[in-house]
């Protein structure tokens, strides 16, 4: 069973090449929702103390509006969120866990940023044996090129399918986008 997982799409991380992705993960997440696809939302959520933010930006701070997914996105019933304090979403978290009560076997990860939380989930998800797919034009860096080269370099790899929003609504409609091509 697939699941969709939701990276960063919060008030606080949201930059201009994260508003473009928008329309697409939010009819990626009506088709999700269509065919009962599980949706969970990994969200930065750090503590004010975090000594992250040595490093890194000071954000979502746990029990602010920040943490909240962005409106054009919210959680709908049945949706389920985790909170996490590192980049990857299965670091000391609950969701593989989760993913594993809901029988799922296939993560299909969006949200921001490719360089950082997206590809830390995505080669956590590979070593927990999920397949994984990457939604390349479901996903956003605050620069471009860094998205692109990313990209790049993992289509190359063959623990994790790099594929546009269109071929995974495919896959949820049951329908091979290799296959549709053809004919």
């Amino acid at each position: 069973m697939l699941a969709v997982i939701v990276i960063d799409m919060i008030k606080d991380n949201i930059f201009e090449g994260a508003k473009k992705i928008i329309p697409r993960i939010k009819k990626l997440l009506e088709v999700a929702r269509a065919h009962r696809i599980p949706i969970i939302y990994a969200n930065d959520s750090f503590f004010p103390f975090d000594p992250m933010f040595e490093r890194i930006r000071r954000h979502a701070i746990r029990g602010t509006a920040g943490t909240q997914v962005i409106d054009e996105l919210k959680p709908e019933r049945g949706d389920i969120i985790v909170e996490k304090r590192r980049f990857s979403a299965f670091f000391k978290t609950d969701l593989d866990l989760t993913l594993r009560c809901l029988n799922v076997d296939t993560v299909a990860l969006c949200g921001i940023n490719t360089w950082a939380c997206v590809l830390f989930t995505a080669a956590d998800a590979v070593s927990l044996d999920f397949k994984c797919i990457l939604i390349e034009d479901c996903c956003a860096s605050h620069r471009k090129e860094i998205h692109e080269s990313i990209i790049k370099v993992y289509k190359e790899f063959p623990l994790i399918e790099i594929l546009k929003c269109d071929e995974v609504i495919q896959r949820m409609h049951g329908v091979d986008a290799h296959a549709a091509s053809k004919t």
